[in-house]
């Protein structure tokens, strides 16, 4: 009896992976496998806890990130022996699903959105803005396709296939993935509806077998381990200049390619209405 009334906690690494998957600017980190690799290492450093969680909130972003994320995080599951239980907060959309794949069981709030299971590349055009402020391009090269898609000149219908093809190829890559981790829970009359891109709301997406339930963190490891489980966050630093930065942000420009980055970021949140 006295035993169970003064037994430690279970305690549960929890990692967040949070915004947009890829290269940050000079005020984030960005989420790649360089940034987020020791704290991977150190979410399964805790030899006593009986799983490991990842928290997700994420529009998706670069694809190859997206899988080196994933793959670290099932390698290491793999090695120490523990189970991935992910949990997703607003969105775990496009690259955000693909690392919500990388669990072994995967739990959603009743208005999380999840799945956009396809590959985008989105861009900009300026050939007519240039032409307005009378500014010629020059662009010399040595290879016939080394200008791919340039902005400021009219989109080549060859480089348009080209492109499609890269991102037929990253979208197959995606699919074998999603079917691995995800085995027989997906439904498989409704392969073509799951693979579209098109992303679901809460217990449509559990019913199309792209996650396993509706819960919360605290609530579902506490019926997975008791009452005494409890999360420990595990948490990136940010550095000096990040931290500097971020304080005299209001009272600072930002340069131009921050700005874009923003801009794109938003951009990714906005097509889940976020």
């Amino acid at each position: 009896m006295f035993k169970s009334l003064f037994r430690s906690s279970i305690i549960i690494p929890t990692l967040r992976l949070s915004g947009v998957i890829g290269q940050g600017g000079m005020l984030r980190s960005g989420m790649t496998l360089n940034a987020m690799n020791k704290l991977i290492d150190k979410l399964f450093s805790d030899k006593k806890s009986p799983a490991v969680a990842i928290i997700i909130n994420s529009p998706g972003g670069s694809p190859t990130q997206s899988s080196l994320i994933a793959a670290k995080i099932i390698a290491k599951s793999k090695e120490k022996k523990k189970k991935v239980i992910a949990f997703v907060e607003d969105v775990a959309a496009s690259g955000g699903y693909w690392l919500a794949c990388a669990a072994d069981e995967i739990y959603i709030d009743q208005n999380s959105i999840i799945g956009s299971i396809g590959v985008i590349s989105p861009g900009f055009g300026f050939v007519e803005l240039i032409k307005k402020f009378g500014i010629e391009r020059r662009v010399y090269t040595s290879g016939k396709s080394k200008s791919f898609l340039d902005p400021f000149k009219k989109a080549k219908k060859e480089d348009i296939n080209r492109l499609k093809d890269i991102q037929e190829q990253i979208h197959e890559n995606f699919i074998d993935f999603v079917k691995i981790r995800r085995k027989n829970r997906l439904k498989k009359n409704k392969n073509k509806e799951i693979f579209s891109g098109l992303f679901w709301v809460g217990q449509k997406a559990i019913d199309l077998g792209l996650a396993d339930g509706l819960g919360y963190a605290n609530e579902i490891l506490e019926k997975k381990f008791g009452k005494k489980a409890k999360i420990k966050i595990i948490e990136q630093k940010k550095s000096f200049i990040q931290r500097k930065l971020s304080s005299s942000l209001s009272h600072s420009l930002i340069n131009t390619d921050e700005l874009i980055n923003k801009l794109e970021e938003k951009a990714l949140w906005s097509r889940y209405g976020l």
